[in-house]
C-alpha cells in the first residue's frame, strides 16, 4: 500500500508539472502523508525538503523562498498560517492539501499558487518520473546556521542509501524490528528512522508526542523495539517509571544531537537492563559519523566512539596533518555519506567542503570531506572524545539554534538596543538560550516580560530565551569590533555560580 501510494504521489506532482530536481516542500507533522510526499518526491524525480512542524509561517517562508519549492504539502489549517507571508515564494506554483475544512479564501493567496486535494492528487493518471541516479539530490535537510538564517544541507540518492545501509548494519535492524519516530523527520537522525527501517524491512511508528509519558505508553503498546532520541528527552523519560512490558521488547536505544549525561544513561540502563544503548555523533551535512558500541559504554562512556561502517574519520591539524594520540584537532568525515554542499550557499559550502589535503597523490580527482568544526581527540585505541565546537552554535532540546538568527528576531520587536544570544550548560536542556540586551534608545530600560512574549509569538518553542538580563550597555566587543559573545557567557556563568 505504502508503495501504491508513493508511486501515485510520484505520477501526480509529475502531473502539475514539477520537472526534474525541482523541490517538494512538506510542512506537516509526523503522519502517513508525510511519508508518502518524502518518498514520493525523489520518486517523482524531484527534491522532498521536509520543515520541522514546529517552525513559525516566517521561517517557513523563508525556506520555501530559498530552495525554490515549486509545490507544498501542507493541511488548509497550516495554509491558512502560513498565506499572508507566502507573496515572496515566486517560484511556488502548487499547494498539495492533505485535510482540512476551513481553506483560505482565494483573496488572501498568491494569483499565482493553484490549489490540489490530496485524494485528487493520488488519483492522476499512473506515468513514470525523470529519471535519475544515484548521484542527483534527492532531499534538502535545513539546520540552523551560523550566520542567522538556516542552511540546507543538500544530499543524493547514494547518500540516503548508504545511510540507512550503514546504521541499519551497527544497530543490527532486521524485519522484525519496530522502530519508534518521536524526533521530527526534517531531522537527519528523524528521517533515518524511515530509511533505516525500510532498508531492513521493520515497521515504523510515527508519533508527535505532548509529553514524554506518551513515548512510554507508545513503546509499551506498539512493542517496540528501538529508539533514537535526543539527550534532552532521554532525561524526562529516565525520570518516569517505566511500564515492565517495554524491557520485554526493546532491545536497544540510542542518543543523538548531543552527549547522553552519565547519570541519565545510568538510569535508563536500570530502566531497561536488557537494551543495548548506542551512543552516537553525527553531523546533517554527512548523516551519521560515529557511534559507541554497547560493548565499550562501561569502559569509555565519555567517548563518541569510532567511525561507522562505511566512513571514515580524520582528526586534523589547521595544515591538514594528522594529529597524534590525545592530540586535539578537528573531526573531518569522508566517505560515501558526505553530502553535496549547501543549498545556494557557496561561500558557506566552500568553508566545510573542503579538498582533502596530503591523499595519494596519483589520484587525479579531487576527494571532498566534510570539516565539521567540531574539536576532537582521538586515543591510542581509536576512540574519540568530543571537546568543543569552533564557532558559536547552541545545541538546545536536540535542535542547533544559531544565536544570530535569535538576536534577529529580537531586534526586529524594537524591544532592544543591543543584544547577544548566548548558550549556557543546563542539566535538561543541554544549554539553555540566555540574552543580555539594552534599552532601546531613549528609553529607560528593557521590557523583559514583553520581549519574552514577542518572542514566544515569533519562535519556535526550543528557539525562545529562557531568560533575558537587561545592562545599561554599551555590549562589549572583540578585536573584529563585533559583540563579544564568548565573554558575555563567559561573566553569566560566573555571575551564577557566585
Amino acid at each position: 500500500m505504502l508503495h501504491r501510494d508513493v508511486q501515485a504521489f510520484a505520477a501526480g506532482v509529475v502531473g502539475l508539472g514539477l520537472q526534474r530536481g525541482e523541490r517538494v516542500g512538506i510542512y506537516l507533522e509526523k503522519r502517513c502523508e508525510a511519508v508518502i510526499a518524502s518518498f514520493g518526491a525523489p520518486a517523482a524525480g524531484g527534491v522532498m525538503v521536509p520543515l520541522n512542524p514546529l517552525l513559525k509561517p516566517e521561517q517557513v517562508a523563508f525556506i520555501l523562498r530559498d530552495c525554490n519549492a515549486r509545490v507544498l504539502v501542507t493541511t488548509s489549517e497550516r495554509l491558512a498560517l502560513l498565506a499572508p507571508v507566502l507573496g515572496g515564494c515566486e517560484d511556488m506554483r502548487h499547494v498539495v492539501l492533505t485535510e482540512g475544512k476551513d481553506l483560505p479564501g482565494r483573496s488572501v493567496l498568491p494569483g499565482a499558487l493553484a490549489v490540489t486535494a490530496w485524494r485528487g492528487l493520488l488519483a492522476c493518471a499512473p506515468r513514470g518520473g525523470h529519471r535519475v541516479i544515484d548521484t542527483d539530490v534527492t532531499a534538502i535537510l535545513y539546520t540552523s546556521g551560523s550566520t542567522g538564517r538556516p542552511k540546507g544541507v543538500v544530499l543524493s540518492h547514494r547518500n540516503m542509501v548508504a545511510g540507512a545501509k550503514s546504521v541499519a548494519s551497527y544497530l543490527g535492524n532486521c524485519a522484525q524490528d519496530t522502530l519508534l519516530a518521536a524526533l521530527p523527520l526534517s531531522f537527519d537522525a528523524g528521517f533515518s528512522q524511515l530509511t533505516t527501517a525500510f532498508h531492513a524491512g521493520a515497521r515504523v511508528v510515527l508519533l508527535n508526542y505532548l509529553l514524554p509519558r506518551d513515548v512510554l505508553k507508545t513503546m509499551a503498546s506498539e512493542k517496540v523495539t528501538g529508539l533514537t532520541a535526543v539527550p534532552p528527552l532521554y532525561i524526562q523519560l529516565a525520570a518516569l517509571e517505566w511500564p515492565a512490558a517495554i524491557g520485554d521488547h526493546l532491545r536497544y536505544f540510542a542518543n543523538t544531537g548531543g552527549r547522553m549525561p552519565a547519570e541519565t544513561l545510568t538510569l535508563l540502563r536500570q530502566r531497561v537492563p536488557a537494551a543495548k544503548p548506542f551512543l552516537m555523533y553525527g553531523l546533517t551535512e554527512a548523516f551519521r559519523s560515529t557511534y559507541l558500541p554497547p560493548e565499550e559504554v562501561d569502559r569509555r562512556p565519555d567517548s563518541i566512539g569510532k567511525a561507522i561502517p562505511n566512513a571514515e574519520i580524520l582528526v586534523l591539524r589547521e595544515d591538514g596533518s594528522e594529529c597524534a594520540p590525545n592530540e586535539p584537532g578537528e573531526l573531518v568525515h569522508r566517505g560515501a555519506l558526505v553530502g553535496l554542499g549547501y543549498w545556494n550557499d557557496p561561500d558557506k559550502t566552500a568553508e566545510r567542503y573542503r579538498l582533502l589535503p596530503g591523499r595519494d597523490r596519483a589520484l587525479q580527482l579531487p576527494e571532498y570531506a566534510v570539516f565539521s568544526g567540531d574539536t576532537v581527540r582521538r586515543d591510542e585505541e581509536g576512540f574519540l572524545y568530543f571537546i568543543g565546537r569552533r564557532d558559536e552554535m547552541i545545541k538546545t532540546s536536540g535542535y542547533r539554534v544559531s544565536p544570530t538568527e535569535v538576536e534577529e528576531v529580537i531586534y526586529a520587536t524594537r524591544l532592544v538596543g543591543e543584544c547577544a544570544a548566548f548558550g549556557v550548560d543546563h542539566p535538561v536542556l543541554g544549554q539553555a538560550i540566555q540574552v543580555v540586551a539594552t534599552p532601546p534608545a531613549g528609553t529607560d530600560g528593557v521590557d523583559s516580560a514583553a520581549l519574552l512574549l514577542e518572542c514566544k509569538a515569533r519562535m519556535p518553542a526550543y528557539m525562545v530565551p529562557a531568560g533575558v538580563k537587561a545592562v545599561a550597555g554599551p555590549l562589549p566587543r572583540n578585536p573584529n569590533g563585533k559583540i563579544d559573545r564568548r565573554r558575555l557567557a563567559t561573566d553569566w556563568v560566573e555571575r551564577r555560580n557566585q
